[in-house]
């Protein structure tokens, strides 16, 4: 008994079209094979290199790179730097995005510590793990990817 691919009917080993829904069978499909439809690649949303020429990227890795070293003097120096270049531009906004993230975490812990200073010991940890998330950014770009920073991706200002 073969199976159709659209319906799931049970078919005769010798019909040439499913004889519920009208589906031409293949002509080499073997009796009780299961219909598996193509394996379509999983696309990562947040991961952007494809929209950047390889050229731009290999121009600008070291710009890119000051933006999580250095933070908004590396935002700066990237921004005067290579001014034109997409490559740059996206992770200018990445490095905005740490920057506003860590003031507000700052501003925050400044304005509440007088709650036995634990909102200044979760701003150094937040502090932390943003340090630790523009490492992995820094090799990322080390490897000419361009992918919204782990954490930040939820953050929808500065698209």
């Amino acid at each position: 008994m073969k199976i159709c691919p659209n319906c799931n009917a049970q078919l005769n080993d010798n019909d040439a079209f499913c004889q519920n829904c009208g589906t031409q069978m293949a002509p080499n499909q073997a009796p009780n094979q299961q219909y598996q439809p193509p394996v379509q690649p999983m696309v990562d949303p947040f991961d952007h290199t494809a929209e950047f020429d390889a050229k731009d990227i290999s121009d600008n890795k070291v710009f890119c790179m000051l933006i999580y070293l250095m933070g908004i003097i590396g935002v700066i120096i990237a921004l005067i730097a290579s001014n034109k270049s997409d490559y740059v531009a996206f992770h200018v906004r990445q490095g905005l995005k740490f920057t506003v993230v860590e003031i507000l975490v700052w501003i925050i812990a400044a304005l509440t510590f007088w709650l036995l200073f634990l909102p200044i010991i979760a701003a150094v940890i937040i502090s932390g793990i943003l340090s630790v998330v523009k490492i992995i950014c820094f090799f990322q770009i080390c490897y000419g990817q361009a992918k919204e920073p782990y954490i930040l991706r939820g953050l929808k200002f500065l698209k």
